[in-house]
Protein backbone atom coordinates (compact mmCIF):
# COMPACT_ATOMS: atom_id res chain seq x y z
CA UNK A 1 0.00 0.00 0.00
CA UNK A 2 2.77 2.49 0.88
CA UNK A 3 4.68 1.50 -2.26
CA UNK A 4 1.58 2.34 -4.33
CA UNK A 5 1.21 5.67 -2.53
CA UNK A 6 4.77 6.67 -3.43
CA UNK A 7 4.23 5.48 -7.00
CA UNK A 8 1.14 7.66 -7.33
CA UNK A 9 2.95 10.58 -5.75
CA UNK A 10 5.74 10.31 -8.33
CA UNK A 11 3.27 10.06 -11.24
CA UNK A 12 0.98 12.92 -10.31
CA UNK A 13 2.15 16.51 -10.56
CA UNK A 14 0.36 18.12 -7.64
CA UNK A 15 0.97 21.14 -5.49
CA UNK A 16 2.39 20.09 -2.15
CA UNK A 17 0.88 21.26 1.10
CA UNK A 18 1.57 20.30 4.69
CA UNK A 19 -0.86 17.38 4.51
CA UNK A 20 0.82 15.97 1.39
CA UNK A 21 4.26 16.26 2.97
CA UNK A 22 2.99 14.48 6.09
CA UNK A 23 1.46 11.62 4.07
CA UNK A 24 4.58 11.11 1.97
CA UNK A 25 6.90 11.28 5.00
CA UNK A 26 4.74 8.66 6.75
CA UNK A 27 4.78 6.39 3.68
CA UNK A 28 8.57 6.72 3.42
CA UNK A 29 8.95 5.89 7.12
CA UNK A 30 6.82 2.76 6.77
CA UNK A 31 8.70 1.54 3.69
CA UNK A 32 12.17 2.46 4.89
CA UNK A 33 13.90 1.34 1.69
CA UNK A 34 16.34 3.12 -0.65
CA UNK A 35 13.59 4.55 -2.85
CA UNK A 36 11.67 5.88 0.16
CA UNK A 37 14.84 7.35 1.63
CA UNK A 38 15.65 9.15 -1.62
CA UNK A 39 12.13 10.56 -2.00
CA UNK A 40 11.75 11.51 1.66
CA UNK A 41 15.08 13.29 1.98
CA UNK A 42 14.56 15.12 -1.33
CA UNK A 43 11.15 16.36 -0.21
CA UNK A 44 12.46 17.40 3.17
CA UNK A 45 15.25 19.41 1.53
CA UNK A 46 12.72 21.15 -0.74
CA UNK A 47 10.03 21.71 1.91
CA UNK A 48 9.18 25.39 2.48
CA UNK A 49 10.20 26.80 5.84
CA UNK A 50 6.62 27.61 6.88
CA UNK A 51 5.69 23.90 6.78
CA UNK A 52 8.51 23.16 9.23
CA UNK A 53 6.50 25.07 11.84
CA UNK A 54 3.63 22.56 11.52
CA UNK A 55 4.10 20.12 14.41
CA UNK A 56 2.41 17.21 12.64
CA UNK A 57 4.48 17.60 9.47
CA UNK A 58 7.70 18.10 11.44
CA UNK A 59 7.01 15.05 13.62
CA UNK A 60 6.38 12.87 10.57
CA UNK A 61 9.65 14.07 9.03
CA UNK A 62 11.54 13.36 12.27
CA UNK A 63 9.96 9.89 12.50
CA UNK A 64 10.97 9.18 8.91
CA UNK A 65 14.57 10.28 9.51
CA UNK A 66 14.82 8.24 12.71
CA UNK A 67 13.59 5.14 10.90
CA UNK A 68 16.24 5.78 8.25
CA UNK A 69 18.79 5.85 11.08
CA UNK A 70 19.65 9.49 10.34
CA UNK A 71 19.66 10.79 13.91
CA UNK A 72 21.86 13.78 13.06
CA UNK A 73 19.37 15.13 10.49
CA UNK A 74 16.42 14.39 12.77
CA UNK A 75 17.96 16.52 15.52
CA UNK A 76 18.14 19.58 13.25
Amino acid sequence: MFEKALGLFEQIDIGLDDVTYTIVFNACAKLCNDRAMKIGKKLLAEMPENYRNNNITSNSAIDMLMKFGDVESAER
